[in-house]
């Protein structure tokens, strides 16, 4: 049964390693087309298992010594042993997510980033803490109004070089304070969004290139201009080919220039996936194993 990819309902499946031209089969991807039964289960097991996933986050609120405040959802791994530290994900949602509801970070579109980290036999690989914060603002610095949906990305305007979107200032402030107060290993602490939350993960090690073991962005938009303070980050950037709201050559730019400035990124590509790529992306087996293997 065919099943609809977002924009078509068709598709070949197709990556690869932007500095080695590795296979599929080396960088562990499924291998079963996009558009497959077989490989629609783990999407469809993740959107059942997810409002349960979504219960262990606890909810709290970040307040700066500005006034600001960001909600943010934080899951905790169980039990916590004694002297031993654990790594940190962090997801940066979408524009679906945006709000203060402290909830829609961890729902609809935004459950495979946030929950697949939790997944039980995930945690048991792989115990963390995963980081959901919820901003009402984009994560880059993009001039847009506060709340509203992103532009495409033609109509982007930049703030001056080198600024800190506020979305983001607040995202860093949540994870420097957690990680003084909890058993955190800072060699290990990982950003991964999609859309508005892949265009905040490029942000992100942009800003601070050496603080992130690894980056996972996901059909964001990224900026060529950073490539060279960013080639040293372990990154695997996924895009479906059929984005109509984030073109696929924003990417392969992006990738070409990490390559260009001695960068050896992965990056996926799935023929005839819209802008919902985020699905296949996080359900690759793969791609938590790579994540939790980076170390700073």
């Amino acid at each position: 049964m065919k099943r609809s990819l977002g924009s078509v309902a068709f598709g070949l499946w197709f990556a690869f390693s932007a500095a080695t031209a590795a296979p599929q089969e080396q960088m562990g991807i499924l291998p079963q087309a996009p558009d497959s039964d077989e490989r629609w289960v783990p999407i469809e097991a993740l959107k059942k298992q997810g409002p349960a996933l979504a219960e262990a986050f606890a909810s709290h609120v970040y307040k700066s010594g500005r006034g600001e405040s960001m909600p943010y959802r934080l899951f905790t791994p169980s039990p916590l042993q004694a002297g031993r530290s654990y790594p940190l994900v962090v997801f940066l949602h979408g524009a679906g997510g945006s709000g203060t509801d402290n909830l829609k970070q961890l729902e609809r579109a935004n459950m495979f980033g946030a929950l697949v980290w939790t997944l039980p036999e995930n945690q048991k690989r792989h115990p963390a803490f995963v980081l959901a914060p919820q901003s009402n603002m984009n994560w880059a610095c993009v001039i847009v109004e506060p709340g509203s949906q992103p532009l495409r990305p033609a109509d982007l305007k930049w703030c001056p070089a080198g600024q800190l979107g506020p979305g983001a200032a607040l995202a860093f402030e949540i994870i420097d304070t957690l990680a003084e107060k909890l058993p955190i290993d800072k060699g290990r602490i990982y950003v991964t969004g999609h859309s508005m939350g892949g265009a905040g993960t490029w942000h992100m090690i942009a800003q601070r290139p050496s603080f992130f073991a690894a980056a996972v962005p996901v059909c964001g938009h990224p900026d060529p201009a950073t490539a060279r303070q960013i080639s040293e980050v372990p990154i695997w950037n996924f895009h479906g080919t059929a984005d109509d709201v984030e073109p696929i050559a924003t990417s392969r730019t992006m990738i070409d220039a990490l390559t260009a400035a001695g960068g050896r990124p992965r990056h996926t590509e799935y023929a005839g996936v819209g802008h919902n790529v985020f699905m296949w992306a996080y359900t690759e087996p793969a791609l938590v194993e790579w994540v939790f293997a980076q170390k700073r």
